[in-house]
């Protein structure tokens, strides 16, 4: 990108603008933010509100610029400085790349003065984003490092045995480790943090990483001011890939399309490219930090999956949407190609906008918050034709219900007309099956069918 364009674009996590150096100290701390965090454009002669000012005596400057950052980073930076004339302006021009660090200003010391760029602000590292630039540097991720005082008797081995049954491999403690859900501790074998965060039983996972964990939530208008359902799923986060879709089936629209005499069903998002992004948020969440968990919102506009963790250090938007892949959790990560879960390293955003785009859906939009990553689904345009149930159907905690009914209960209480062979194919299950979760309904006086049998119709029964 020319630099006319550049000056015209906003702050980011790779652009920062500064009017003049009469204050060094914020400056160094862009430099060493961008080099912490994935490079970036510092550009010195611009106002906050977009004015060139330029440079007055710009050689001057770039020497006293030159000489504050070898005398205040550590390690040694080198940036490049380029003299750029702008409407018979001068600016300086700072391109910094990502290097492994972590860098510091020498006057804060090692511990205070490392900097990290977080959307377009420079924040202090604290302990847990210092640790993960320290592993960085040691090209090691979290979930590699063994829980010290853990051996295999704090992993489900049943758990292990029937993941792995369908690939046909037998698992052994030479397995395990090759795995890395054991690695080799002060001589003897230790439970990995990413073998516990997968396949931990669950008392000892809860207590060494209580916030691994995937919750879900549908509110009734577009913020979270009212809940109308939520779970925390219960087990690892591995046992989320399959609870919730789940969640989402009884929480979302179906429309209904006919073509060449046959029904096609829509579901309000695309299930493909939600499978697809919730295995990466599990697979490429930070568990080092405390407090935050993989979260999934369902709102009346839109429905969000949320995991903690800013993208890998030296990776930016573009890297992601270009296919470039950095990998912050290599057992986790190992596990899911074991399983078939993960693909090709980097393709999952063109597989998500491949899969929105075949189905008719809106492209999702991508955002990094901070130490947070989120991707926003859109309905799909069909869906947005038929009435949102916002209040769900109420049924007694004395009357147990299967989720298969639950959606179907959903559905009519969207004012949508299906009936069973509607729900056998959803669920993938048999008519015959359908039928009878549809007559234990009734039984239980839920739904009644109202008209003629060709003709007629179910609706919720309502008290």
């Amino acid at each position: 990108m020319k630099i006319q364009e550049i000056l015209k674009q906003p702050e980011g996590k790779t652009l920062e603008f500064k009017r003049d150096i009469s204050s060094l100290k914020p400056i160094l701390r862009t430099l060493v933010a961008f080099a912490n965090t994935a490079g970036g454009i510092l550009i010195i002669g611009r106002g906050n509100d977009g004015t060139v000012h330029g440079v007055p005596e710009v050689l001057q400057a770039e020497e006293r610029l030159t000489n504050a950052i070898a005398d205040s980073i550590r390690p040694a930076m080198m940036p490049e400085i380029e003299i750029y004339s702008h409407n018979d302006k001068s600016l300086l021009i700072l391109r910094v790349f990502h290097w492994k660090g972590p860098f510091y200003l020498k006057a804060d010391g090692p511990e205070k003065g490392v900097y990290v760029r977080l959307g377009s602000t420079n924040r202090q590292a604290g302990p847990e984003i210092l640790a993960e630039l320290q592993r960085s540097m040691q090209n090691r991720s979290f979930d590699q490092l063994p829980c010290h005082d853990l051996s295999i008797k704090a992993l489900d081995i049943e758990k292990v045995q029937r993941v792995f049954t369908v690939t046909g491999q037998q698992i052994d403690e030479k397995k395990l480790e090759s795995l890395g859900l054991l690695v080799q501790h002060a001589g003897s074998l230790s439970v990995s943090n990413g073998g516990l965060i997968l396949f931990g039983l669950d008392d000892v996972r809860q207590r060494y990483f209580p916030d691994a964990r995937v919750s879900c939530a549908r509110f009734r208008g577009t913020d979270k001011s009212e809940f109308i359902d939520r779970i925390d799923i219960a087990g690892s986060v591995l046992d989320a890939i399959d609870e919730v879709p789940r969640f989402i089936r009884r929480n979302t629209r179906l429309a209904a399309k006919i073509e060449n005499m046959r029904r096609q069903d829509i579901p309000e998002y695309p299930e493909l490219a939600i499978r697809e992004i919730l295995v990466n948020a599990i697979g490429h969440a930070d568990y080092s930090l405390s407090g935050m968990r993989i979260l999934i919102g369902i709102y009346a506009d839109r429905m969000e999956i949320q995991n903690p963790g800013m993208l890998p250090f030296g990776m930016t938007m573009e890297d992601l949407k270009a296919g470039v892949s950095k990998i912050r959790n290599r057992v986790i990560a190992r596990v899911f190609r074991e399983m078939g879960l993960m693909e090709e390293w980097g393709s999952g955003y063109k597989r998500v906008i491949h899969a929105c785009q075949s189905g008719g859906y809106p492209e999702p939009d991508w955002e990094e918050l901070g130490t947070a990553f989120r991707v926003i689904f859109h309905p799909h345009p069909a869906v947005l034709e038929y009435p949102r149930a916002d209040v769900p159907v109420s049924v007694p905690i004395s009357v147990p219900i299967s989720d298969r009914q639950r959606w179907f209960l959903e559905q009519l209480a969207a004012g949508k007309q299906i009936r069973a062979s509607d729900l056998a194919a959803y669920w993938s299950i048999s008519e015959k099956t359908a039928k009878r979760d549809i007559a234990d309904l009734k039984r239980k006086g839920l739904v009644e069918f109202v008209g003629a049998p060709k003709n007629g119709f179910y609706r919720v029964v309502r008290e």
